[in-house]
């Protein structure tokens, strides 16, 4: 992996501004005639300035029916380079051996919900405009009105205090069964309203609905179950030497990735200091490309506030068998 820090462009050809963007590259290093994938294409950030920075080939991934269309488009301006595949990056270890692809040399992976869905008020994701409460990143299957209007209010509570972490959640959820009890919950104003009704405005200024808001969308959108599936394949398609970059916005995530790093890179000191008659630890099927988690610096903070929140972590594949592999008793 290269050392030199690459200059940090605030502008970006996409509608929002890729996070980390620098330090993504440094880390996935994409090469001359590799295949890279980004698992998580949305309004083709990244995608763009890999396929910028190196003469390989890409393969953009996302379920979101506008964002394939974004993707479709750019594939014009790379002359053969550039490919879209619509599914989830969850599926990847299926998604992309029908694409002829069995191995690549490096993944991508940004989490959560782009700027671009959440401007969009019709799609249902911000509590700032009012639109249909959706929040559908596929634009298919149930959507958070149908949940907030049929759970039963435990469920409900369960949702909004495990993925919001809002502390609240009992009575945000007593309040969005004795209001859809009245009228049928079909707006972002309405639930945003029913939340404030009952959550205090925090001290540092952040809009009561937010919780609520964050723990529907990755309910919605299974969107940690997502998260740890695409893990588990890229650990599958990644080849020897090849990169995983993960870039999380939020604690539930970031601590997914943490643990599977952790799991996969291994400890050598407990490797080490095993107790008679322990068992052998796992032996790591990748190991860390940095100590710390990386995180914005203050050029990009100043152009950039979003990216006050996130963090990248990264990870190199060896050449031994994948976990799932070892379970099974199948080959990488």
């Amino acid at each position: 992996m290269t050392n030199s820090p690459l200059p940090f462009d605030p502008s970006a050809s996409a509608p929002h501004k890729p996070v980390l963007l620098r330090e993504m590259l440094e880390h996935l290093n994409p090469a001359e005639g590799e295949i890279i994938v980004d698992g998580t294409f949305g309004a083709g950030g990244y995608s763009r300035a890999i396929l910028d920075h190196a003469p390989c080939t890409l393969y953009g991934i996302d379920r979101d029916p506008s964002a394939v269309a974004t993707g479709t488009k750019l594939a014009a301006d790379y002359d053969g380079r550039f490919h879209m595949v619509e599914g989830c990056f969850g599926d990847m270890a299926t998604l992309l051996p029908a694409h002829g692809v069995a191995q690549v040399d490096g993944i991508v992976l940004d989490i959560g919900v782009s700027s671009m869905q959440i401007d969009q008020a019709d799609r249902g994701f911000s509590f700032r405009t009012d639109g249909p409460l959706d929040m559908r990143m596929s634009m298919s299957g149930p959507s958070a009105a149908d949940f907030v209007n049929t759970a039963e209010e435990e469920d409900i509570a369960n949702v909004i205090y495990r993925f919001g972490e809002e502390r609240a959640s009992r009575k945000v959820a007593h309040k969005i069964v004795e209001m859809r009890a009245e009228t049928p919950f079909t707006s972002t104003g309405q639930l945003a309203s029913a939340v404030r009704s009952v959550v205090r405005k925090a001290k540092d200024g952040i809009d009561p609905a937010t919780r609520t808001f964050q723990g529907l969308r990755i309910h919605v959108n299974d969107e940690l179950g997502e998260l740890d599936r695409a893990l588990n394949a890229a650990e599958t398609i990644l080849k020897p030497g090849g990169r995983l970059v993960v870039v999380t916005f939020h604690s539930l995530e970031d601590r997914l990735v943490k643990t599977f790093f952790k799991e996969r890179c291994g400890d050598p000191r407990k490797q080490s200091r095993r107790l008679p008659g322990e068992p052998e630890a796992a032996k790591p099927t990748f190991s860390t490309l940095s100590r710390k988690v990386v995180t914005a610096q203050k050029d990009e903070l100043r152009a950039n506030p979003r990216a006050r929140s996130a963090k990248l972590r990264a990870a190199e594949r060896n050449d031994l068998p994948s976990t799932a592999a070892k379970k099974t008793g199948g080959a990488a």
